[in-house]
């Protein structure tokens, strides 16, 4: 949780983001570490080991890619059983993880994903992570600015695999068919599009209001475009949001959803869940655009009739607001990392170390899977889509981590509530503020 600026986390420069992603790596050491070794270093436990891996991947290709790493692993490090289990994320992080972690001992994952800013700083705080600051830090290094965003009082207690900013997957074809050239970059030519693809009789935009946080990014994009940067810098890790950008964020929001630019049943619709998800619309042709991470190719692909990525699929960053205070050039993000249980055994870190290693983030990039958090894996990327997110990313002023992450976990539920409310037609503008103003009083 942020409790005052100095233990904020607010956002990440664009900058330092570019290096970890650029290739800059330090000296070798004496003693490489698995990942500058690009194989599991092999070991010999004394006694059989089990190390539970719970991470959100459950389908291909990142299931199969978390699968084949526990294989490897296994196959050098004799008496090391891995068991690797692929969760639904939202049952995952809001539900699995917070009860084993809470119950502690026995249920408890070995290596598990962790979020950054607010999550890990809660996790940490609470006790439940390793610190792997020292155990760790040749993998550490390698990422630069990418580390960040799990590095808690000084301590790192995460080692991300991905780091990507969010931005609108669309369907190239639908677009042609409507017309449409060139991709949006204004809020006004975003709405013309929305007109246009209404024309021919298609949802315009996906977004899985049921599981709330596909809904909430919508929100955390319009602060993001109507806030200073010098007002996200300071406002987030203070928690205060008495600047009147808040409140105008809801009204943008609120005008641009009374043009009706989402599918009928938007507030009931799941974002990666079957065919029927916003995911899943895109890639059945039901809907044109869809507001989301640099994860989405591979859960588009996952869901289109032939599993593969369509060909029509493309990505551009959210359109400027013009007349406000933010920079056309912020982007929004994040990423995931594996962290350690406090009571797991040592090999475990070898484990989470492998997983971000330059063998495994290779085969991550290669299968289109999201922007590798590990240099060494970004030359691997061959999928269009994911070097137009890096190249975002690098040409980004400033990244602001995900609100609900960069404010923390007693901020999510409320947050995004109000914010469903707002686009439900339920709430106001002045809610949303309220709700973060509230949340924000009882720390």
């Amino acid at each position: 949780m942020n409790k005052n600026t100095s233990r904020g986390l607010a956002g990440l420069a664009a900058t330092a983001l570019a290096l970890g992603l650029a290739g800059c790596s330090p000296a070798p050491s004496p003693a490489p570490s698995p990942s500058e070794t690009g194989s599991p270093a092999p070991s010999a436990p004394a006694e059989q080991v089990t190390i539970r891996l719970w991470h959100n991947g459950t389908a291909d290709p990142l299931k199969g890619i978390w699968d084949k790493a526990a294989r490897d692993f296994e196959a050098s490090h004799p008496g090391v059983t891995i068991e690797a289990t692929g969760y639904q994320n939202e049952e995952l992080q809001r539900t699995l993880i917070p009860q084993a972690l809470q119950a502690g001992g026995d249920a408890a994952p070995d290596v598990f994903q962790v979020w950054p800013g607010g999550e890990v700083r809660a996790q940490a705080e609470a006790g439940y992570l390793k610190d792997l600051t020292t155990d760790a830090a040749d993998t550490i290094a390698k990422f630069g600015g990418v580390a960040k965003p799990w590095e808690v009082d000084g301590k790192q207690y995460g080692l991300p695999f991905t780091f990507g900013i969010t931005g609108v997957w669309y369907n190239k074809d639908l677009f042609e068919k409507a017309g449409i050239t060139g991709t949006p970059k204004t809020l006004t030519e975003l709405s013309d599009a929305v007109a246009k693809l209404k024309a021919i009789d298609v949802a315009p935009i996906a977004v899985g209001a049921k599981d709330k946080w596909p809904a909430g990014h919508w929100w955390y994009q319009f602060a993001l475009n109507t806030c200073s940067v010098e007002t996200l810098q300071t406002a987030i890790p203070a928690l205060n949001f008495d600047d009147p950008c808040w409140v105008d964020a809801g009204v943008k929001l609120k005008d641009f959803v009374g043009t009706e630019p989402f599918q009928k049943g938007f507030l009931a619709t799941s974002a990666q869940q079957g065919a029927d998800s916003s995911a899943g619309m895109v890639a059945n042709g039901k809907a044109a655009m869809e507001f989301m991470g640099a994860w989405n190719a591979g859960q588009i692909g996952s869901l289109a009739p032939d599993a593969k990525v369509p060909d029509f699929l493309g990505w551009f960053p959210f359109p400027s607001i013009p007349g406000t205070a933010g920079d056309p050039t912020i982007t929004m993000g994040g990423g995931d990392a594996f962290g350690v249980y406090k009571d797991a055994p040592d090999v475990a870190v070898e484990f989470a170390e492998y997983l971000v290693s330059d063998e495994v983030q290779k085969a991550f990039a290669a299968a289109g899977s999201g922007i590798p958090a590990n240099p060494a894996g970004a030359e691997s990327l061959t999928d269009e889509n994911l070097k137009a997110i890096a190249s975002g990313l690098a040409g980004s002023s400033y990244v602001q981590l995900w609100l609900d992450s960069a404010l923390g976990p007693e901020f999510g539920n409320p947050l995004n509530d109000a914010i469903v409310n707002l686009m439900g037609g339920k709430g106001t503008p002045e809610d949303i503020v309220k709700a973060l103003k509230d949340t924000a009083a009882k720390l």
